[in-house]
């Protein structure tokens, strides 16, 4: 000890030493509370136990870099979301205008909680169920809800890479298997399928040699041999990356973060040399500036800031985690907030640019299916010659003179007009027509592909690229599952991920059957958009009102080295809790507005039809949400009524290498200033005594403890342990 410091001076003075607490903990030695008189839990002394708490809170795994850290977070937040969702709202709800609201609630609901998250992760240094066990006991549901939530996402998640994978081994080949119609013979009689002839080649493929899909979800069809040898392929990577744990999947991390801003920027130089991309472009970021009053804009602006930075899921908080102490994770939840939105615009402008080119192509197509049925009226004189512009030349017809031609036909013919069957041939109606998800990766893109010289090799990247953002996001949903369950119930890492492997696959078989797509709908839209809103709704209360903001503003001002801005203090209080009971609200209301169906691909028809699900597919439909919410009802009331151990009665000290740390998550607010919160001078005046007499170290009787009603302590020092131990 310092011979300096005050505790010397104390043993060579007969006088009373007055000083606050803080300084005493400052220059005092680390103790041992369960071997010392301070023990006020009644604990015994486990030697054993306590070194392996010890061990294992020092042998935590760590990230190997920063960079590694960083391309982990942005791989689980920008995925295949950002490819096919964001572009289409983004042509849905206004182009240009859509990115307006977009960052307004980036900044204001996503940025503050994506920080939160990875604070909690970091300063508490476990997956989601220890975290807000640590937090907030009654409300530890939140991290076996997480749980949940992504398994149910990772079954079908997974299943979609699956289809990318099919699609990437049939790339290698020239012409690309989706760019014809398949002939078959009938008798001695060739001829085009009739399906994919009433359709399209994509159409076609995706939906009979890919999915080979039943028409309605009742109609199982047995399995699809070919999706389900995919789907083996796509867990067997998943579970490669996985089964070290971050040793393992960061460096997955390295390439499959990073590969698909090389594909994208290729994409983007190829796409802006294609005829047609930049009236995708214009179209695309043309603003509509009524559309930023319209309320559904607003929700489903939202809801994708929510799924974008993966708020909610688990993911997030396994990987702060790994973190040292000291990382400054405000520099990190700014970063991958605004990378993740660039990301968006940069897929935005790659998906328009293409589909800027295909919508020239299908204009050109019409202009020339139409320009032949106009000569037929002519040649049969149903239209006469007169009609017809002197300068239109059929051999080289341009779709302005198709459009020229087509407005003098319809107002000579306006009483007959319908019956000739001619098309407009706009290209902003080619542009309007809106795909997103399967139908824009599967269909819209690899038809624009077809067109593209040298296509095989684009098609391959285009598919590795959706194997590499998918596998980024399967990665993180996954260890929002295993980090937790290995923290919380101490289970071997390699055994806990093979095995939750293989019972995904298993369980995940109903998607690769015939009517598998349909089930993937049904996922996809209701198993998480409600658990998640109330998840992340709690995990922002725990915090903010139960933990007390102003405590957790005090942590991060330790833990960071700065106090971070008041903006996260009101925002964290207010604005978050409210957007995100306004969010939940719409959500609800959207799901008893909207009839719970999905669009069924119809055989015969070669048309989608939209179908209401059946009783039994509504019952599956409502176990997923309920199952989903209710380790939250179920934890609460099974703690609140102390029907099992929440750990709210062991309150300890401990010292780890001269650091106090703190467990203060189950106190009313009128007791956090009995604590010492940091090495932060608190502005609050101390509420103990303010003198007292060093009794000096050889006293049976170093300070009097008395306790308070409901096992509180009233007076004395009350000093918590680091959740390494707590947990």
């Amino acid at each position: 000890m310092p011979k300096n410091s005050k505790v010397t001076q104390r043993e060579h003075s007969s006088e009373h030493v007055t000083e606050s607490v803080a300084d005493l903990l400052a220059h005092e030695e680390p103790v041992d509370y369960k071997r010392s008189v301070l023990n006020v839990t009644g604990e015994t002394w486990d030697k054993q136990k306590e070194g392996d708490e010890e061990l294992e809170a020092e042998n935590r795994p760590a990230w190997n870099s920063k960079l590694q850290y960083i391309l982990a977070q942005i791989g689980y937040s920008v995925g295949l979301g950002n490819v096919w969702r964001f572009p289409y709202l983004c042509q849905k709800n206004g182009g240009g205008a859509y990115l307006v609201p977009y960052l307004v609630l980036l900044i204001i609901i996503g940025l503050p909680l994506f920080f939160l998250e990875l604070a909690v992760g970091q300063r508490i240094r476990r997956g989601s169920i220890g975290v807000w066990n640590y937090i907030c006991p009654r409300l530890g549901g939140i991290g076996y809800a997480s749980c949940l939530v992504c398994f149910f996402v990772g079954l079908y998640y997974n299943v979609i890479i699956g289809w990318s994978i099919f699609y990437f081994f049939k790339s290698f080949q020239y012409p690309l298997p989706w760019s014809e119609c398949p002939i078959v013979k009938n008798g001695s009689v060739a001829v085009v399928e009739a399906e994919c002839e009433r359709s399209s080649a994509t159409t076609y493929f995706w939906y009979r040699e890919t999915l080979d899909i039943s028409n309605s979800i009742s109609e199982s069809g047995g399995l699809n041999w070919k999706m389900t040898l995919c789907l083996l392929v796509a867990w067997s990577l998943v579970g490669l990356a996985m089964i070290k744990g971050i040793q393992s999947s960061g460096k997955v991390m390295y390439f499959s973060s990073l590969f698909p801003y090389v594909v994208l920027v290729c994409f983007l130089v190829r796409g802006l040399l294609l005829r047609g991309a930049v009236d995708g472009i214009m179209h695309m970021f043309t603003p509509k500036l009524d559309k930023m009053l319209d309320p559904q804009v607003w929700r489903e602006a939202a809801t994708q800031v929510f799924f974008a930075l993966g708020l909610g899921f688990g993911g997030v908080i396994a990987f702060s985690s790994y973190n040292k102490q000291d990382n400054n994770c405000h520099f990190d939840a700014t970063l991958v907030s605004f990378i993740n939105f660039f990301t968006s615009v940069l897929a935005t402008l790659v998906v328009f640019a293409v589909l800027g080119f295909k919508a020239n192509i299908m204009n050109e197509k019409c202009v020339v299916e139409n320009a032949e049925k106009i000569l037929g009226y002519l040649n049969s004189n149903v239209l006469s010659h007169d009609l017809i512009p002197p300068h239109v030349n059929f051999s080289h017809l341009t779709a302005k003179d198709y459009n020229e031609m087509y407005r003098v036909i319809m107002t000579v013919k306006e009483g007959h007009f319908k019956e000739l069957g001619l098309d407009a041939c706009l290209l902003e109606d080619e542009l309007d027509k809106s795909v997103q998800g399967t139908g824009l990766a599967f269909i819209a893109f690899t038809e624009a592909m077809t067109h593209f010289p040298a296509s095989p090799f684009w098609s391959v990247m285009f598919f590795l690229m959706l194997i590499n953002l998918g596998l980024g996001s399967m990665i993180g949903t996954m260890s929002g599952i295993t980090t937790p369950i290995i923290d919380t119930f101490k289970v071997r890492k390699e055994v806990f991920t093979v095995g939750s492997c293989i019972f995904a696959f298993v369980v995940g078989l109903i998607f690769v059957q015939r009517s598998g797509n349909y089930f993937v709908t049904m996922f996809d839209d209701y198993s998480a958009t409600l658990p998640l809103t109330v998840v992340v709704i709690l995990e922002n209360i725990a915090v903010a009102w139960i933990y007390g903001t102003k405590k957790f503003m005090q942590e991060l001002t330790e833990m960071l080295g700065f106090r971070p801005y008041q903006f996260y203090y009101y925002t964290w209080k207010y604005v978050s809790p409210i957007c995100m009971a306004v969010l939940m609200t719409a959500s609800i209301i959207q799901l008893g507005v909207s009839p719970p169906g999905y669009s069924a691909w119809i055989r015969e028809e070669a048309a989608e039809k939209f179908l209401f699900y059946p009783t039994w597919a509504m019952a599956i439909l409502i176990s997923l949400i309920i199952l989903a919410s209710l380790p939250l009802p179920l934890v609460f009331i099974l703690r609140q009524f102390h029907l099992v151990s929440d750990g709210s009665n062991a309150l300890s000290v401990t010292y780890k290498k001269g650091r106090m740390m703190k467990d203060i998550s189950n106190l009313e607010d009128n007791d956090e200033t009995r604590f010492i919160l940091s090495k932060v001078p608190s502005e609050t005046p101390s509420p103990m005594p303010t003198h007292r007499s060093y009794l000096g170290p050889g006293s049976n009787s170093p300070m009097e403890l008395s306790n308070a009603p409901n096992g509180r302590y009233g007076s004395g020092y009350l000093l918590a342990s680091t959740p390494e131990s707590e947990l």
